[in-house]
This record gives C-alpha cells, structure tokens and sequence, in this order.
C-alpha cells in the first residue's frame, strides 16, 4: 500500500506541475490587472500545436530544449499581442467588459484552431523515455523532466518577482496601481512583460503535457484551463505561489481520487474542493484581502 501511495505521489507531481505553470498565468494577470485572462487555456493549447508544428514541420529534428524555448517566446508574443490588442483599450472599461471579451479572445483562438485543424494529433515522440524502477517503484525519465523543467520556470519566475527590479514594479502595480505611474514606471510595457511572461509559461505546460499525454486537440485548453483556474483559486488568486500551490494540491486530489475511486468521481472531487476551501478562506489558501483605504 505505502508503495502504490508513493508511484501514485509521483504521478500527482507530473500533473500538478502542469496545472502549477498554467496557473501562475492566471495568478499573474490577475495581481496586475485584477482581471481573469479566460483565453490563457486555450494559450495552453497553442502551445501544444505549436510544439506539435516544429516537430513535424521542419526539415530538420530540433532538440526538446529549442522547441521549448522557442514555443513559450512564440505564445508569450500571442499572449503580448491579445493584451495589446483586446485588453488595453478595456482598461478602464466596467469589468464585466473585460470579462467577455477574455471569454471572447479564448472562443476565437479555439474555433480558428478547430476550423484549421478539426481532427485530434498524436504529438511524435520527442524524448525517448526511460523506466527506473527502485524501491518498488517505478519513475521514467519523462516524469522526471516535466517535473524538472516545471519546478525550475516556477524558481525562475519566483526568483525574477521577488529579486529584480522588473519584479518590485510588477508588485508595486499590484498593490498601488494609480501610484505607480507618478514613479516614472512604464505601466503598458510592464503590463505586455506580464502577458509575455504568464502566456510563456502556459506554452511550455503545454509542450511537457503533450509530451506525457500525447494527444493534441483544439479542445483541450477548455478543461485544463479551467482546472488550472481552480487551482490558482485554491492557492489564492493573484499569488504566486499560491499558484504553485493550488497546482499541487489539485493534481494530488484528482490522482488519487482516481486511484481509489471510480473516475467519474474525479471532477466532482475537484469542484467540491474548491467549494470547501472558498468556504472557509474566501481569498485562497495564501490569498489577501485587498488593501482598502478608509
């Protein structure tokens, strides 16, 4: 039993890392602008079919590290333009306006995916894997770099937030935002950094889940992005490592709902989670109260 709990462990840690990287995205835009970036999910699932393009497109076999680098500066540009385009000029619009036109973005990029591509496409195999089995359990090398990978952009990201200047503007708008700009600080550019950044990571989530669920859709940013939504509701909107955190414990509660229950179950679980932890800390896990002048 202790054995089948650890293989299991080990499974949640491949997905909660996904749901942890496309989380941070949500978390982000949220601490600068207070709004849910609802397309960042089907951001998600640009980055897959774009891992899925350099893979079988190119004439020459690129390395995973390429294909990884060169999909998250390819969706973070995405991510930057929807920003510019759609967001920016709602700034200052009710929220409810936002809110739709998010929703409206990530409608756009699912059905010109979907009219371009309608069919499901088996990603090639991009990393040949390996199974080491000790102690009684089992780990392939696949696993190990999803989780290696994940955990090092989640440092990385923590590390540029909290140690660089670009960081300390980033959570100087979160906590002030009217103030910021009398500082002489670029509110737009540092804004477009963020989406490049959040829309970055959600790419390589969705490089390292088409590598270990090898199977790429037009529709399946819809589901994971709004479990990767919960997630960072969990660990408190607007945090990130509250994120990282929600990401986890999500991917922990639908593996192992799955191993000891019927897998209808899962999504259930998931839900009544969030239910549960709203209910008694409204703001998440590690969430705030907004600042309120009085």
């Amino acid at each position: 039993m202790a054995s089948y709990l650890a293989q299991q462990t080990i499974n949640a840690l491949q997905l909660g890392s996904i749901y942890a990287l496309i989380a941070l995205g949500y978390s982000m835009v949220y601490g600068v602008l207070v709004m849910i970036n609802f397309a960042h999910g089907d951001l998600f699932m640009l980055g897959a079919f774009a891992c899925l393009l350099l893979a079988t497109l190119l004439p020459v076999h690129l390395p995973l590290v390429v294909i990884l680098l060169v999909v998250m500066i390819v969706i973070g540009a995405v991510g930057a333009l929807i920003e510019r385009i759609a967001y920016r000029p709602l700034r200052n619009a009710p929220r409810v306006s936002a809110i739709i036109t998010a929703l409206g973005c990530g409608l756009v990029i699912e059905n010109t995916t979907l009219s371009i591509s309608p069919y499901p496409h088996f990603m090639p195999e991009l990393f040949h894997s390996t199974t080491i089995a000790w102690a009684g359990l089992t780990i392939t090398t696949l696993q190990i770099l999803i989780i290696g990978v994940s955990l090092a952009l989640m440092i990385g990201l923590d590390l540029l937030v909290t140690r660089t200047p670009f960081g300390m503007a980033m959570r100087a708008i979160s906590f002030d935002s009217r103030t910021v700009p009398l500082m002489g600080i670029p509110v737009n550019t540092l804004i477009s950094r963020t989406f490049f950044l959040g829309a970055g990571l959600g790419g390589a989530a969705g490089v390292l889940y088409s590598l270990a669920y090898p199977q790429v859709s037009a529709g399946m940013g819809v589901l994971i992005g709004w479990k990767a939504f919960i997630a960072a509701v969990i660990g408190g909107i607007g945090s990130i490592r509250g994120a990282v955190l929600g990401g986890f414990i999500l991917g922990a509660v639908e593996v192992m709902a799955v191993a000891f229950l019927p897998s209808t179950y899962r999504d259930l679980i998931s839900y009544s989670l969030l239910l549960v932890i709203l209910i008694f800390k409204p703001y998440g896990l590690l969430g705030q109260p907004p600042n309120q002048k009085v």
